[in-house]
Order: structure tokens, then sequence, then C-alpha cells
């Protein structure tokens, strides 16, 4: 089993088996992660009737998401992997959507600013893992037909990350023994805040 969070879009957080998700509470605000996290953790572990250290790891979504929402689900699932001495399984958000598809498809999530962040995706093959041929980018909604015009693919628009088949997807993947997702967050665009470059001190 394993805890899986995302917080890439709202914020969804499960408990996962092998025979499906277990527990799981989802919020789209866009704004509210951190303020709900905890919450719904402590939620789905009782739901699910799991103590922690039954966990197999912790799987969390490593975006594509905008840099103050996604930090605080990559920080809790550390944490709590830390704590009950756990793997993280990090796992491409836009992959637990296109995960279960049959078909070619294009998955798309709002990066805000009048952005899209999107991935595209090969039909799966016998694994039935999700087989992404591009992406994560990030394209102006001005200029999204870019993306859309090339043929074949059906689109996705989602406004939140399901953490329950995030976690499947992870528990999948570890079984076929392919290598973890990406160590470093998939961001696309930098912090608003930046820390400034020190001052020089003249003697």
């Amino acid at each position: 089993m394993l805890l899986a969070i995302d917080t890439s879009t709202g914020t969804s957080v499960a408990v996962v088996g092998r025979t499906g998700t277990l527990a799981e509470r989802t919020s789209a605000d866009t704004r509210g992660h951190a303020e709900v996290i905890g919450t719904f953790i402590t939620e789905v572990l009782a739901e699910a009737d799991v103590a922690p250290p039954a966990l197999e790891g912790v799987a969390v979504g490593m975006g594509p998401g905008p840099f103050t929402g996604l930090r605080v689900g990559i920080a809790a699932a550390r944490v709590f992997a830390l704590g009950i001495d756990r793997p993280v399984l990090p796992v491409v958000s836009h992959d637990a959507v296109a995960y279960g598809r049959s078909e070619r498809v294009l998955v798309v999530t709002d990066a805000r600013r009048r952005e899209l962040a999107w991935s595209r995706y090969a039909a799966p093959g016998a694994d039935g893992l999700p087989v992404r041929v591009e992406g994560p980018a990030l394209t102006p909604v001005a200029e999204f037909d870019t993306v859309t015009s090339v043929a074949g693919y059906v689109r996705i628009d989602a406004a939140t990350i399901d953490a329950g088949l995030l976690g499947i997807l992870a528990l999948a993947r570890r079984d076929a023994g392919l290598p973890p997702g990406p160590s470093a967050p998939v961001y696309l665009r930098a912090p608003d805040v930046t820390l400034a470059a020190p001052k020089k001190v003249t003697p």
C-alpha cells in the first residue's frame, strides 16, 4: 500500500493498494493546499484503517505545476516518508491522467497566467503504462492551437490530479521494476520570489 499525494493543481490525497483506491480526498482549490493536506492525510489513513508503518512508501506528483502549490505536496510526502522510513516514489502528475486510457491522449492542466501545461501520450503498450512522447511543456492559451493542431489525440483537461490513480501507477511502475520518476519538481516556470544576490561590501 501507498500514501499518494498530488498538489500540482488542487489537492488530492489517497491510500491505494494493488486492488485499487482505499480512500481518497480531493479539493479543487488551487490556493488552499497547505490548509487541507494534513487533514486529508489523517482522514484517508483513518478511512482505509491503515497505520503509517504498514505503507510501502509515499507516491507524490512532481508536476507540472506552479511553484507554491507543488512544493506543499512534495514537502509533505518527503517528510511523511522520512517519518516512517519508507521511500518516496515520484511520478509526473500528467502520467496519472493518461494512465488507464487506451487511446493517444493530450493531457492539459491550467498553469494559470493564461498558460496551459500539457503532455502528449502514445497508446500504451502491453503493460498498460502511459507512454509520454512529448512534454510536460508550457504554452500560452493564445497559442495553444499549435499544440491541438496535431491530429489523432484525445484532449483531456484535468482540473485536479487523481491521487488514487497516481498511487496505483506508482505501484505498477515499481512492480514492473521501472526507475522512479523525476527527483526534481517539474515547475516549468521560475518562482515569483527569488533570493536577492548578496550585496558586495567594499573594505
